[in-house]
């Protein structure tokens, strides 16, 4: 089978595609390389906007996977025209393009953000997606545009992610249990700006499997799927990450207890995933922190830019600005 993952060379990607390869399928991936490239090279990587592909090189393809766009808030209030440009047209052009080409499947990596600030409620796929900020609201599109393609002959999976955190080749350290792990390791404190905020936290690793299970699943189903590993509070989280590390390296972590007003508050049920993907997360926050110790010799260059997609995002605002005239 021929994938074709836009945006491959990435965090999830990064971590995925080797998987995939793994599993026998034929990798394609389309990147800007903003990051870089850290996947294996045996993986046929084209440096290329979306908006370059055409309908020729997309035929043969069986299956896309979109992993593009920009990433996450602070980029998006960075830019909210390129948000929408990257988060909701990219998609939707790549997925009619696929389906014109003869693709069967389009997966689309997609965000819970989308639902907004919730008032302690378990959100399922049914539930109001009322986001009211750029980031929300562009997945939302990007997840309607692509979602309103699907037929008999065209299969669309899209998936609404909780935070995914963990080791990747291409390391993030700005999402939210890599970031408690890396200021504990640097600082011996760990920051929480409000610990009765809800967020679903996907591991790195359950996100992989998520993509594997779509992949694998029958050409039949199409849908939108809450993908995470469990729902935790932001205060939890701080909790557990600190326990592990106290307990595994001996180190003492003091706790920063802050109580600033969020915009993003939910919590999020799988149970559509886990009956129709066989979607079943074995990873937790304490896992996640295990594997960032095992692999923290990695990325222990804290201070890398490259590890955090705002100040990538912040160079090219040169760039930025003459797209946006």
């Amino acid at each position: 089978m021929n994938i074709l993952v836009a945006g491959g060379a990435g965090y999830i990607g990064s971590a995925l595609l080797p998987q995939l390869v793994d599993r026998g399928y034929n990798i394609i991936v389309a990147d800007l390389l903003w990051f870089g490239n850290h996947l294996p090279p045996s993986i046929k990587v084209f440096q290329k906007d979306i908006f370059d592909l055409n309908e020729a090189e997309l035929r043969g393809i069986d299956q896309v996977i979109f992993l593009g766009g920009l990433s996450n808030d602070p980029m998006a209030e960075f830019s909210p025209s390129m948000n929408f440009v990257f988060n909701a047209a990219a998609p939707a052009y790549l997925a009619y393009l696929a389906k014109v080409a003869g693709v069967r499947r389009f997966i689309y990596a997609g965000s819970c953000s989308v639902y907004g600030y919730t008032v302690n409620e378990l959100y399922d796929e049914n539930s109001p997606a009322i986001s009211k900020h750029p980031y929300g609201i562009s997945k939302l599109q990007g997840e309607k545009a692509v979602m309103q393609m699907a037929d008999e002959k065209f299969s669309v999976i899209c998936f609404r992610q909780g935070t995914v955190s963990g080791y990747s080749p291409r390391m993030r350290l700005d999402l939210i249990v890599n970031t408690m792990f890396k200021s504990a390791m640097e600082k011996g404190e760990i920051t929480i700006n409000n610990p009765s905020i809800w967020r679903p936290i996907l591991s790195i690793d359950d996100a992989c499997s998520a993509y594997i299970r779509a992949v694998e699943s029958s050409e039949e189903i199409s849908g939108i799927f809450n993908v995470a590993s469990g729902n935790y509070t932001v205060g939890e989280c701080g909790d557990i990450v600190r326990f592990v590390l106290e307990s595994r390296l001996n180190k003492k972590i003091r706790l920063n207890i802050k109580h600033i007003q969020d915009y993003r508050n939910y919590k999020v049920s799988i149970e559509h995933a886990q009956n129709v993907l066989s979607f079943k997360p074995r990873h937790d926050v304490a896992s996640i922190t295990e594997n960032l110790i095992a692999n923290n010799d990695k990325f222990s260059d804290y201070g890398n830019p490259l590890y955090y997609n705002i100040r990538v995002f912040e160079s090219m605002k040169t760039r930025i600005q003459v797209l946006e005239r």
